[in-house]
Formats: C-alpha cells, structure tokens, sequence
C-alpha cells in the first residue's frame, strides 16, 4: 500500500509504511511538555534497530528514511519541536503534536523546580517509512 500524505520540504512524497513504534514519556517534575514528549519518542524508538529498512529498501544511508512522529501531550504549544525530533539519529523527521496525554496529580518538590503538583504523560507514535522508488 503507498501513502502519499507526508510532505517534506514542500515535496508530497509517495512512501510505503514499514514499521510503527509506540512510546509513553513522563515529565514527574518541572511541568514541561517537551521532557514528556521527547521522552515518549526515546521510549518508542529505545529497543529497535532497522538496517533492514535501509539495506532492504535500497537506501543508500539511514538518512533517507521518512521518518513522521506524532506525540499526544498536555500543553502541545509549549513543545519545543527541535528538543523531540532531536532523539531521532537519523531520517527526514516531521513532527505532529496534538493535545492529549495525561496530567496527573504527583507531589511539588521545590528542589526539582517544581511549579505544582502536576505530572505530564505523554504518548507518541513514530512511523519509518521508504520513499517509493517505483
């Protein structure tokens, strides 16, 4: 199946999905969306190694691969967008946020910079995908 709805750098690219990873990140104290957010990419991509998305698809560098997260967080518009596609080592990276998570009531501690008691959860999706060749 192609999918042709990413854009990258105002191209629409024709792509074929490989592979989808799920993560949770939380944020238990300082209140910041982007920890939460970039967390729950780190734990989506944390125990996956893909040279066959490359080797397979006939890339010539890990680089080429599309690489499209979606991350549902409390507060979207506080995420600084670099911070969570920084985790990502390698792709051309797209970043969807949406209001969602969680914010749970845990414990201020004013050593950690707390602002209140609040925890923020977030959840991310990341989809590698290949440009179709054909």
């Amino acid at each position: 199946m192609l999918f042709t709805n990413l854009c990258w750098e105002g191209l629409t690219v024709t792509h074929k999905r490989l592979i989808i990873e799920m993560g949770m990140g939380v944020d238990q104290h300082g209140q910041d969306p982007t920890v939460a957010a970039a967390r729950a990419v780190r734990n989506a991509i944390a125990h996956n190694a893909l040279p066959g998305v490359w080797e397979v698809a006939d890339l010539s560098h890990p680089s080429e691969m599309l690489v499209e997260v979606q991350v549902a967080v409390p507060f979207p518009e506080q995420v600084r967008q670099d911070e969570v596609l920084a985790v990502l080592p390698f792709g051309q990276k797209t970043l969807v946020l949406k209001e969602g998570g969680m914010v749970v009531a845990g414990r201020a501690i004013p050593e950690l910079d707390d602002k209140n008691d609040d925890m923020y959860v977030a959840i991310a999706a990341v989809t590698v995908s290949i440009p179709d060749k054909g």
